[in-house]
């Protein structure tokens, strides 16, 4: 199927409004963190797992999300699953405690599963292969963007709604988006989807050398810059940096937007970055020791890491976020959805690990007698180390013909 640029364009716009909104529920709890404490006495762990739990779900789903997305198609996918995220919304504006409130999140992480891999889906279908590694990094641009929205403009909401209210108020916006997909995005071909290579396993995907080579630097590095941009930063700022609530969200929204304009660079750099020979390998192997370097100087520095220091090593990560449009390109389009998803699966599993992972070492620390921001700097150099080992692991399986 091949599309108009004004179609594609449509296309592009009604996944990325929802999209958007699966990247504010990420994010948000960052900035709610200091609610979640003071009004439900939330310690670090807690809030870990609390964050972790929408990740939990979203990972369940990937594997049969994958199947779905090959045999069903993304339009009936996604709107599918978004359902269940309108629930998951509005349970945890009614949950009363912690038990009931990352129950939601689990439904909330499972119900925008697809928000991503949908459209990558779709776009390995209609798309050039420039094309898309353009749409890739604009989707990526429009999480940054819901991730911008989680931050200062949540800050200046909760007077006036409340957590609960913009719970209540992001459920509405995603059932609009519901609405958005059924108009603009074209119907599934189901007889396209039934032709599609049923007997490849995940096993087979597993073994594939790019999805080995790709996946402990996705589980650890794509994945703890997910935890910390989404979680750990407004901590480590409020706890460690010793500014207030109202100064972290500011540094959330910095960090955020930095984000939002480096996926935006990717955008316009990576066809032509491509057409000169720079290849997702390459970049990666430049890239990342920027990304080690710059978690190394943050955790040395201490109360003396601001927004800005966390903003520059979130940026040097997006090097990483190359490997999932690589890994795709890397199957049959037939296969797409499983092989985006099951790599979808290891970046998510290792969000939810190292969010809550951080959360329980820093607990444990303190109770072994280190004072706060010395355990957040400990548990950030355990998460460098796993960083560090699984660039020496990307450096190790590159394949003899690779430059």
């Amino acid at each position: 199927m091949t599309v108009t640029p004004r179609k594609a364009a449509l296309i592009f716009f009604a996944f990325a409004f929802t999209y958007f909104l699966s990247a504010l529920l990420r994010a948000v709890t960052a900035t709610l963190a200091p609610v979640f404490s003071t009004e439900l006495g939330l310690r670090a762990a807690d809030l870990g797992l609390l964050a972790g739990a929408y990740f939990l779900g979203f990972a369940s789903l990937q594997l049969p999300l994958g199947r779905a997305l090959d045999r069903f198609g993304p339009r009936r996918t996604l709107l599918a699953l978004l359902s269940a995220a309108v629930l998951g919304c509005g349970a945890f504006a009614l949950a009363p405690g912690l038990g009931a409130l990352a129950a939601a999140r689990v439904l909330m992480g499972a119900g925008v599963a697809a928000c991503l891999m949908a459209p990558l889906t779709l776009y390995r279908r209609i798309l050039t292969p420039a094309a898309q590694l353009r749409a890739n990094s604009w989707m990526l641009m429009t999480g940054s963007l819901g991730m911008l929205a989680s931050t200062l403009p949540v800050q200046w909401l909760l007077p006036h709604t409340g957590w609960r209210g913009l719970f209540w108020l992001v459920a509405v916006l995603l059932a609009v988006g519901m609405a958005i997909i059924v108009v603009l995005v074209p119907a599934d071909q189901t007889a396209a989807t039934r032709a599609a290579d049923t007997k490849t396993r995940y096993r087979d995907i597993a073994r594939h050398p790019m999805f080995l080579r790709m996946a402990p630097l996705g589980f650890f590095l794509y994945g703890g810059m997910i935890a910390v941009q989404s979680l750990w930063a407004g901590p480590w700022l409020t706890r460690v940096a010793g500014q207030s609530a109202q100064m972290a969200a500011q540094g959330l929204f910095a960090i955020n937007l930095a984000m939002l304009l480096a996926f935006l660079s990717w955008g316009v750099l990576m066809p032509r970055l491509v057409q000169r020979g720079y290849d997702a390998a390459r970049l990666m192997t430049w890239g990342v020791p920027l990304a080690l370097l710059l978690l190394l100087v943050n955790v040395m520095l201490g109360a003396g890491a601001t927004a800005l220091n966390w903003a520059a090593w979130c940026v040097a990560c997006t090097f990483v976020s190359v490997s999932q449009p690589a890994v795709g390109a890397a199957f049959p389009s037939a296969q797409a959805g499983r092989a985006l998803s099951a790599f979808n699966l290891v970046i998510f599993s290792g969000v939810f690990c190292v969010q809550w992972g951080i959360g329980l070492l820093i607990d444990a620390l303190q109770g072994a007698g280190l004072v706060e921001s010395d355990a957040f700097r400990v548990a950030f150099a355990v998460l460098c180390l796993c960083c560090t080992l699984s660039y020496l692991w990307f450096l190790h399986h590159r394949p003899a013909a690779n430059p």
